[in-house]
This record gives C-alpha cells, structure tokens and sequence, in this order.
C-alpha cells in the first residue's frame, strides 16, 4: 500500500513538473506576449518576465518592440525634369500595438517594406532633381508622411525615413560638372571684373594725390627702377622724364610752321639780326652795285 501510494505521488509530480515545463513562458525585456486561446485574441498582452499559459488551449506569439532597420533597396524612376535616377533609403520603425501587429497585417515587415519602395518611387516622381540633391530634409518628412498614414493601423509607428544615396546616369554627371565648372569661372570673372575696378580707383586716387605732389612721382619712379634693379637680369631701364616730353610737345605746338614761305638757312657761323644787311654766302655772286 504504501508503495503504491509512493508511486502514485511520484507520477503526480512528475505530471505536475511536466504541466508547469509546458505552461512556463519567459518574455524578454524587450518583447510583448500576445496570447490567443483556441484561436481567439485575449485582450490583456504579456509583459516582460515569467508568464504562464493553458498548455495545449493557449498560443503565446511574441513581438520584438524594439527599432527596426530596415534597408529600402534602390529604386528607379523619372523624377519630373525627366532625368532617370535610382533612390535608396533606410526606414526605422517600431512596434507600438503588438496585438495590432500580429492581428491586423499578415507580416508587418514585409507590408513596411513594400510601402516604402512604393512611396519611394512616388516621391521620385513628383520631385526634381535639384530637389533629390539639395533638399533632401523636405523630402525625406514626406517620405515618412507617407508610409506613417497605413502603418499606424497595423500597430507600427515610422520614427525616421533617410534617402541614402542618389544615382545619377554618366552623361548627367558630365552636364553637372560642365555647368559647375562654368559657374566657377563666370564667379572668376566676376571677382577679376570687380578686383580691376577697385584698382582703378585706388590707382585714381594715386594719381590725384601725385598731381598735387610732383616730386612724389618721381620717388615711385625711383622705387620702380629698386624693384626691377633687385631682380638678377639683363634688363636696363632709363628713366625718362615725363615732363621733358610734355615740354616738347608744348613747344611744337606754340611755333608751328608757315606754309608757303621758304626759310632760307642762315650762313655758317654768322647769326641773322634784324634790319642789317647780311653778307652772302660762300660761293654766292653779289648783286651788281646801284650807281
């Protein structure tokens, strides 16, 4: 009897141990339990820890909760100045309803996934290449609008939407960098342009100030012919009064030649006075004498 009764209490813990080994769950820190009984949804989700459940009655499907990275591959599409360009990102999202999650959408991966391809080649579409370059913060707002408007039924919320890289056709590259490299030289041209301006009013100023001053001008003069002087080379420079050279030209101007009257040379050696009478020259026969 009492063996029997020995037995019968090891078999009884035996069944017990093996009931509670089947019915024990652990959920992570990380994860929610959701619990479904002979099919149907229980309302209350299992938190993190040590959990039980109807063995063979209750399901226990857990769902991570943390932010999923999920790469968005690259897309290709017209953007709407008709350049052909492919477009990746990167999606990260998370769940917040797990029931939501499991019930509502077969696999919610997927279903984000393919949202965002979809979103991504309607955002091409609709934008400019300029745009898919430079503002990259408008776009990539409403990228996230979009795949955030039918992922918040399915218990998924979208926390950032990232364009990673744009791909541009070879002969796109080339016109880019022609139309840069054009830029930077009308930018060169202009800041020469400007450069030659500003000097010729400083040089005005100079010179303004040296006309007042003309022993100025011949200081810069002097340091012009210290500067080519101090260079080890062949070149001689003379300096050349500039006023001698005005001076003779005032000169031609004031005594101008009479035409139609020949001047006649005066003799070697002898000076032409006015009202006496001049000797001929050598070789020259005198006027016969007047009785």
């Amino acid at each position: 009897m009492v063996e029997e009764l020995v037995t019968a209490g090891v078999a009884l813990v035996s069944v017990g141990a093996v009931y509670v080994m089947s019915a024990a769950r652990v959920v992570k820190q990380f994860e929610r339990g959701v619990v479904f009984r002979l099919g149907r949804l229980r309302p209350a989700e299992r938190g993190p820890g040590f959990t039980m459940i109807v063995p063979f009655v209750d399901r226990l499907q857990k769902v991570n909760m943390q932010i999923v990275t999920m790469p968005v591959p690259a897309q290709e599409g017209i953007t709407r100045d008709n350049v052909t360009v492919r477009v990746d990102a990167v999606v990260y999202f998370k769940v917040t309803s797990a029931a939501d999650a499991i019930v509502r959408v077969e696999d919610y991966r997927f279903a984000v996934s393919q949202m965002a391809q979809t979103s991504l080649r309607s955002i091409i579409g609709k934008s400019e290449l300029d745009d898919l370059l430079a503002d990259r913060e408008k776009l990539n707002q409403g990228l996230e609008l979009m795949i955030d408007s039918p992922a918040v039924e399915w218990g998924v919320t979208i926390d950032r939407v990232e364009i990673k890289d744009v791909s541009l056709p070879e002969t796109m590259k080339r016109s880019m960098a022609r139309q840069a490299e054009a830029d930077r030289e009308r930018r060169a041209r202009v800041i020469n342009a400007d450069a030659e301006l500003q000097a010729s009013k400083k040089l005005a100023e100079a010179a303004k100030e040296m006309s007042e001053q003309p022993a100025a001008l011949q200081l810069r003069l002097l340091q012009t012919v210290v500067a080519v002087a101090a260079e080890k080379n062949s070149t001689l420079v003379l300096p050349f009064p500039v006023e001698l050279l005005r001076f003779l030209e005032r000169a031609q101007q004031a005594a101008p030649p009479v035409q139609g009257v020949p001047q006649a040379p005066p003799a070697h050696g002898v000076a032409s006075v006015p009202g006496v009478p001049q000797p001929p020259a050598h070789g020259a026969s005198s006027p016969p004498a007047v009785p």
